[in-house]
């Protein structure tokens, strides 16, 4: 059979393509399942709207507004079509546009998010840098021993833990990061600066370890080992040929890391009462704003999936192989 080569280009359309239907498949599995779950809370969303004192009147003509009373399959497909055409539906607990309620939060998630990140990727990757260059060191050993006391502490006890020593102990930051995002410097720095590092903690040791392990094992390929019998340093052998060649799983460590900065930003907003993106989704809950949950629950998903496409992409791109057609394609 003859072969044909095919185009450079055409890995990465290929990959594009692909990634891209998976990540909508993915979309519509991860809206669908909210979809359902918000339609499984205990009690009525007419009467948790309304109250105990409406009419059954009202309540069914709120029941036939909201069409609660159509199947479940019907009411997503609804939801998901008026999605795709840029409609969020209204909310039902302020009767203002979805969107109007989400943006000023999602940028206040992001924000932390970015701030967060700033301060996270340089410290767990340098950190992972170094335990490898020193590995095996009593440095390496107590990264190790940090890294899994902070894997295995939730994401609500950092936070608490944080409120004690630093806020109710020391007094240097509020509780509760409810000021506005405005004012200078100043304001900034007391509401994101507990957030900020109980995110900073929570994310850097998984990067750190990943990062360390990434290193490590270039450095069991078969030029390591003949730049070290060569008599080169462990520092520059690191530096300049095993870092280069580890760049593709770091970076991809890098963006999964903000991606899951973007889940734990949900507990973190509870703890610290910061007014993002996922203390609206927790409020709207309780309020039975099931357009609010379900919107809130699609930009968290559309974000991971996001995240998830760039890290495999820059990954492609750093890494020349994968870029590279497979022999014998037709």
């Amino acid at each position: 059979m003859s072969t044909a080569k095919r185009p450079p280009s055409r890995p990465i359309r290929d990959f594009v393509i692909s990634r891209s239907l998976s990540g909508l498949v993915s979309l519509i599995l991860v809206t669908a399942l909210i979809f359902i779950g918000t339609a499984m809370l205990p009690g009525d969303t007419a009467s948790a709207l309304l109250g105990q004192n409406a009419t059954p009147a009202a309540l069914e003509a709120l029941r036939q507004d909201l069409r609660l009373d159509d199947p479940l399959y019907l009411r997503y497909f609804g939801w998901f079509w008026d999605v795709l055409h840029g409609d969020l539906g209204v909310s039902l607990a302020s009767g203002r546009p979805v969107s109007e309620v989400l943006l000023p939060r999602l940028q206040n998630s992001m924000l932390l998010a970015l701030v967060a990140s700033l301060f996270l990727l340089p410290v767990a990757i340098g950190g992972g840098i170094a335990a490898a260059i020193w590995k095996d060191s009593w440095f390496d050993r107590a990264l190790g021993f940090t890294s899994m006391l902070f894997l295995a502490m939730p994401a609500f006890l950092v936070g608490y833990i944080l409120i004690y020593a630093l806020s109710v102990r020391m007094g240097w930051f509020p509780s509760m990061s409810v000021a506005p995002l405005m004012g200078g410097v100043g304001p900034w720095v007391k509401v994101l600066a507990l957030p900020v590092l109980a995110l900073v903690i929570i994310g850097q040791a998984h990067t750190m370890k990943l990062t360390r392990t990434a290193i490590l094992s270039v450095l069991s390929t078969d030029y390591i080992l003949m730049a070290e019998v060569k008599g080169i340093s462990r520092r520059r052998i690191i530096l300049l040929h095993a870092l280069p060649n580890a760049l593709s799983p770091i970076l991809s460590i890098s963006i999964l890391t903000v991606a899951y900065l973007i889940v734990d930003v949900v507990v973190v907003e509870i703890v610290f009462s910061y007014p993002g993106l996922g203390k609206l989704m927790v409020d709207s809950v309780a309020y039975r704003d099931l357009t609010v949950v379900q919107a809130c629950g699609l930009f968290f998903a559309l974000i991971f999936v996001a995240m998830n496409f760039l890290a495999d992409f820059l990954a492609m791109l750093a890494n020349p192989r994968q870029r590279v057609p497979a022999r014998g394609a037709v």
